[in-house]
């Protein structure tokens, strides 16, 4: 009797059939709603929630094993399922904001149905608000104590599946505090504009999501705090996003690897009377991807032990593993496109698609900047 696979290993077989969906739904920007189906039914989108609610309670390693081989077929798949995960992840938190029965509540529909959820935080004017500043999005407490949510929301990640929203709001009080908000999809007063057009990850459904004076309960703010208790936030949660981040854009750039291995031997052009892949020149190039590859998983593995043995890097060691293997991953991706010349930018071939795609993880907060700026001030003492 064969052994049952692993979660990583049942996500690299997905990944294989994820792969082969990936350039038609790159191609007109469609949502792959067929991969949630297959990772719903092999169980994979509850895998981060905790056991107690119903989930599988994996560990770091295991998840960002599976984010990396999703991300060898499909990072824009593998991009949303990272939000699901994040949310399952701050329901076994210390300190969670979950109650337990809402938090049961958004595991068991997650078993139940293809459900995700995800955070929307970032906004036209203030951007992102890890950089600072309030939210436009208000919610109004009403008279019988429930609420009344405004507010527009950009690059919601999924939005065409998401089933939960957590909605960065503040509230009207003279002294506004601020909070994630629950709001469950298909409310009246929400609605989805489609305005996800992207170079890369174009398939991840990372549309505006539009709240008009929707109608909450009195329940529906998970935290609630004034502006300036919530700091730099939770250095837990930014490492874990920080591994997971790591772990998408290496596999995309193996993915890169994979075929351009593949171009060397089977490419002999006439003049050389042999493969691409006899030539040292080609050799040394894919070893230098393969250099800043192993880096990557290095850096990956020894933020993960930290993070399992219940450590919180500071913002600036998270930041600066997130920032070296984003751009090491696109690096790799680049000298495959060197190693492969026209070929690997033919729109017919995937590599294109790696390239376009990577230039994303640059973008995910923390920004390098405000990462370097962290660390320089520490090393200044400051």
């Amino acid at each position: 009797m064969n052994a049952p696979l692993s979660w990583g290993q049942t996500a690299r077989a997905l990944a294989v059939e994820f792969a082969a969906r990936a350039p038609a739904h790159d191609l007109d920007g469609s949502f792959p709603f067929r991969n949630f189906d297959d990772l719903h039914a092999a169980g994979l989108l509850t895998l981060a929630a905790p056991v107690a609610y119903g989930g599988q309670g994996a560990s770091l390693g295991q998840l960002t094993d599976v984010v990396g081989a999703v991300a060898h077929g499909d990072p824009a798949t593998a991009l949303v399922l990272t939000m699901q995960y994040m949310q399952h992840r701050g329901m076994g938190r210390r300190h969670k904001p979950w109650p337990e029965a809402l938090a049961r509540r958004v595991v068991q529909d997650s078993l139940q149905r293809v459900s995700l959820s995800n955070a929307l935080r970032v906004e036209p004017e203030l951007g992102t608000p890890a950089r600072g500043g309030l939210a436009a999005t208000i919610a109004r407490r009403q008279p019988d104590g429930g609420w009344r949510l405004s507010g527009r929301k950009i690059y919601s990640t999924g939005a065409p599946i998401l089933a939960w929203y957590l909605v960065w709001a503040r509230t009207d009080d003279e002294q506004p505090r601020t909070g994630f908000f629950l709001v469950p999809a298909g409310l009246p007063g929400t609605r989805i504009e489609n305005t996800w057009d992207h170079l890369g990850l174009r398939a991840s459904g990372s549309h505006d999501i539009v709240f008009e004076d929707v109608l909450l309960p009195a329940d529906a703010p998970l935290e609630l705090r004034a502006p300036a208790d919530w700091g730099q936030g939770d250095l837990l949660m930014q490492g874990e996003m920080a591994a997971f981040f790591a772990a998408l854009y290496t596999g995309v750039a193996r993915a890169a690897r994979d075929w351009v291995v593949g171009f060397l031997h089977d490419r002999k052009p006439s003049s050389l009377g042999a493969a691409l892949s006899t030539l040292p020149r080609a050799q040394e190039h894919l070893g230098q991807i393969e250099a800043l590859l192993k880096v990557n998983q290095r850096l990956i593995d020894s933020l993960v032990t930290d993070l399992e043995a219940g450590l919180e890097p500071s913002y600036a060691d998270s930041g600066i593993v997130k920032s070296v293997t984003t751009h090491n991953a696109l690096q790799a991706v680049q000298q495959a496109v060197a190693l492969s010349s026209n070929h690997g930018l033919a729109r017919r071939n995937p590599l294109e698609r790696h390239l376009r795609d990577v230039q994303c993880g640059v973008v995910h907060t923390p920004q390098d900047d405000s990462v370097h700026i962290a660390a320089g001030r520490r090393a200044l003492g400051l």
